[in-house]
């Protein structure tokens, strides 16, 4: 059996004793999750107050409304790109250094700004690229700051720390504005430009001491393009994560109605200006807050399917106050309960999908729960926005109350979410690969057969534990899966898959596998007829090169040459 070096890449923490994992504080005592959520979240304000100041210049700067517009595409359009490619790199390199290099970012661009600001010497155009530059470093960031949270915290107070990080992004919502609009007011857009650029250094200083341990890769880094096809089809062979992914795109599509039609709401039927707007949104950062204290009590109480149920049924009820209600005590009251159930629903996503995703694949994965949380804003606020221009304003708001109503109704008939599964590495009970032949990293195509005898009895159940462990294999790199009886012996089975290289079998072997696969392995190998083992063979494509066939000329092999001879024909060049 190949070595295999454990890639969990959990970094060495000296941590305080173990604490109450249902306290909404647990994660607060970890003093690099405290130090970093701290920074987290004078940056978050700051990026508020950055926005408030781009919107309020680009008026200045005497934009039209097109241009007005593009700012907030600007800050949004580069990390819907880059978010996948910025996911995939999180797994390749360092997260840590991945962090330090896209805040450092961040602070330089809004420096730029603030500077360009100060001299007058900024334009339109000047304003949306370093907006864009921004949001850059938004798109690498994103998916390494939920990937490293297991690292932060322990495995039970997953659910507490993404209660915490929703409400730092609710009361920063808040509290961001108001000080842009402060700064703005006092000094110019410069001072709003100035102390987001400022922002940034607490996080970097934190990130910087941080002693993260170096990632072991003992098959070196994985190519980029290859490091996102691998997310994608993690992606695909995981349902529990694609369930996780298809409930929050469904309860982001309704629930992205209340904030973009805030706004409408509070210059419209309210009647309030710029400081009655920061208020409401400064009742949503309170519900945040409030969900933060209470919500770890209702879990442990209720259980998180209840309480996903119940705070989507709680959103829906507040969206629809919001709608029809003419008092402005009433809207505050729905907005407070809107932002606790907007945190409980966001957090419980978010720390399930953390919980079901192994450490080689966290950051790439991550990355598309990032696109369906802004994809689904994005999506949900076009469409909410027509439907006030066509039906008017309460309707815009009953709408998506009606359909979140049906999201938690569908959340019935689906199948709970399972979180039981260890996904921390474990060596997987196979042999070590054939070594006659050495192989280049991107030989291939590399078909893998194994030929399994089972128990006539056990055959059914064989075949149900089969598609389990055909999915694993789709998780870690293969494709084409499939399991095939023979015809003659109907005890003796053949499953088959292929992977696109060797490099990417090896990783299969070294890198990729879990403790549940492991696990599920032994479970098909129970069913084998007594005293016999499966029998694995590797075939790899035969006009790939090898890298290494000493005191043998290329000439006399076959497979050493990457195009056929004229009478093999041209079909037998095509790789499978």
């Amino acid at each position: 059996m190949v070595d295999v070096v454990d890639v969990r890449r959990d970094a060495p923490r000296v941590e305080p004793p173990a604490t109450d994992g249902s306290s909404a504080w647990a994660p607060l005592r970890r003093p690099w999750f405290r130090a970093l959520w701290i920074a987290q979240f004078v940056a978050n304000a700051g990026t508020w107050a950055q926005t408030v100041g781009a919107q309020w210049l680009m008026g200045d700067l005497g934009g039209s409304a097109l241009q007005i517009a593009l700012v907030q595409t600007a800050a949004t359009l580069p990390v819907f790109l880059l978010v996948i490619p910025a996911g995939a790199l999180g797994d390749v390199v360092d997260r840590r250094r991945l962090l330090l290099l896209s805040q450092t970012l961040m602070l330089l661009s809004a420096a730029a700004l603030a500077v360009l600001t100060a001299a007058g010497a900024v334009t339109p155009n000047g304003l949306l690229t370093l907006t864009a530059l921004l949001a850059v470093g938004q798109a690498l960031a994103a998916p390494c700051f939920q990937a490293i949270q297991p690292e932060l915290v322990e495995r039970d107070e997953l659910p507490q720390a993404a209660l915490l990080n929703g409400a730092n992004g609710n009361v920063a919502r808040a509290v961001g504005p108001a000080i842009g609009g402060l700064l703005i007011a006092q000094a110019g857009p410069a001072a709003a430009f100035a102390m987001n650029a400022v922002s940034f250094l607490g996080v970097i200083a934190v990130l910087y001491r941080w002693p993260r341990e170096l990632i072991p890769q003992p098959l070196g880094a994985e190519p980029i393009r290859q490091a996102i096809r691998a997310g994608m089809r993690y992606v695909r062979s995981a349902p529990a994560f694609s369930s996780v992914l298809a409930r929050s795109a469904m309860f982001m599509v309704f629930a992205s109605g209340l904030w973009a039609l805030l706004p409408a709401l509070a210059r419209g039927p309210l009647d309030l200006g710029p400081n009655g707007y920061g208020g409401l949104l400064a009742a949503v950062g309170l519900g945040a807050v409030v969900g933060t204290v209470v919500l770890p009590r209702l879990r442990e109480r209720l259980g998180t399917p209840v309480l996903l149920l119940g705070t989507t049924l709680a959103y829906a009820l507040a969206v629809a106050v919001v709608g029809l209600a003419t008092s402005l005590e009433a809207v505050v009251a729905a907005l407070v309960l809107a932002g606790l159930s907007w945190v409980a629903v966001q957090s419980t996503f978010g720390a399930t999908a953390q919980l079901l995703l192994p450490t080689w694949a966290r950051a790439r994965a991550l990355a598309y729960f990032q696109l369906v949380f802004m994809g689904g804003q994005a999506l949900g606020a076009v469409a909410w926005g027509l439907v006030a221009d066509t039906l008017g304003l309460t309707a815009a708001f009953l709408l998506p109350a009606g359909g979140l109503v049906l999201t938690a109704l569908l959340s019935l008939l689906q199948v709970p979410l399972r979180l039981d599964e260890d996904v921390r590495h474990s060596e997987l009970p196979w042999p070590q690969p054939p070594s006659a032949l050495h192989w280049a990293d991107d030989a291939g195509p590399v078909l893998v057969t194994v030929e399994w005898r089972v128990r006539g009895s056990d055959v059914p159940e064989f075949l149900v534990v089969m598609r389990e462990l055909g999915r694993a294999r789709r998780r870690t790199g293969a494709f084409l899966w499939g399991v095939f009886q023979d015809a003659d012996n109907p005890e003796l089975f053949l499953e088959t898959f292929t992977v696109s290289t060797w490099h990417e079998h090896l990783r299969q072997h070294v890198e990729r596998g879990t403790v549940a696969d492991a696990i599920l392995e032994e479970r098909a190998r129970s069913f084998l007829s007594g005293g016999t083992e499966p029998v694995v063979r590797h075939l790899v494509w035969a006009y790939a090169v090898p890298s290494a066939l000493p005191d043998i000329e290329p000439e006399v092999l076959p497979h050493a040459h990457p195009e056929p001879t004229p009478s093999a024909g041209p079909a037998a060049a095509d790789p499978p």
